[in-house]
């Protein structure tokens, strides 16, 4: 008998004992649990401005932790190390929810105002996600969710209570594009426009050359983002090459600059990022 994982749109039917696309969860004793619940494989501390986040508590830090797996295929994946791994392959340390928070806790006064969960896609670890991030506003801590936004809504809802702020991914502005990653952007869409009536949401837009740099494609991604909100910021950021497009060239500055411009056509903070 198969079992359906209801936490993001690969929607996994899996055989006991059978691994999800992620690489992250897999169905044990008749439910689809996390594989990586607790395995940190990075840990920094990290200013906000970093994940990115320019209009969140400006001048903070914040304790980004990462684990491994990832529900999408980005051939140009920046931390494709962890986000393509396996749990027989990525290094990690146990860090349980109440250590955790006792660490950011105790970085307070190095202005940390909370947990980042980030590096690989925090989603497919939810379970993890949902208790570290309950136990961190119990402490008065904060809890910022940088995601790929490929997310069911109703895991999404149930965890927007305990989210202070999320930087989502929003990969391009076209369904052929989410194709070639193993998904669709209508969910993606959908999680940026329910999460910014709940809470801080930024959106970054990795610009790769010949990809998803067209001023048509960055007239329509603006122009969808200001109807849910012109006070998003948006960050359109500049690719280098990695992973499997480590052969391609650099996203010229030229374009990420003249691609902000008509961002702010429509929108009230855009930010241009690795360049």
């Amino acid at each position: 008998m198969k079992i359906r994982c209801g936490i993001c749109p690969q929607s996994c039917e899996l055989e006991e004992g059978q691994v999800g696309f992620c690489r992250a969860r897999s169905a044990r004793g008749g439910a689809v649990v996390s594989d990586n619940y607790g395995l940190i494989t990075s840990m920094a501390l990290d200013p906000i401005e970093k994940k990115p986040l320019r209009r969140f508590y400006p001048g903070s830090t914040i304790l980004s932790v990462g684990s491994f797996g990832c529900n999408l295929r980005c051939p140009f994946c920046q931390n494709h190390e962890i986000s393509m791994c396996s749990r027989e392959r990525a290094r990690t340390v146990y860090v349980p929810p109440e250590e955790l928070v006792e660490k950011a806790f105790a970085l307070k006064s190095s202005r940390n105002i909370g947990i980042a969960y980030t590096y690989n896609e925090p989603l497919v670890g939810y379970e993890y996600v949902r208790d570290c991030a309950a136990l961190a506003h119990e402490h008065g801590l904060k809890n910022v969710l940088v995601t790929n936004g490929y997310v069911n809504e109703e895991p999404l809802r149930a965890l927007l209570p305990l989210i202070d702020a999320m930087n989502i991914d929003l990969k391009a502005f076209t369904e052929d594009f989410y194709l070639t990653l193993h998904g669709h952007i209508e969910p993606v869409k959908r999680t940026i426009a329910i999460a910014a009536k709940a809470c801080h949401v930024e959106v970054t837009t990795l610009i790769v050359p010949g990809r998803n740099d067209s001023e048509d494609e960055m007239r329509d991604l603006s122009e969808w983002l200001s109807c849910v909100s012109a006070d998003i910021p948006l960050h359109v950021s500049r690719f280098f090459p990695r992973y499997r497009m480590a052969d391609g060239n650099a996203t010229p500055v030229e374009t990420v600059y003249a691609l902000a411009d008509i961002a702010r056509e429509r929108l009230k903070y855009v930010y241009t990022g690795n360049c």
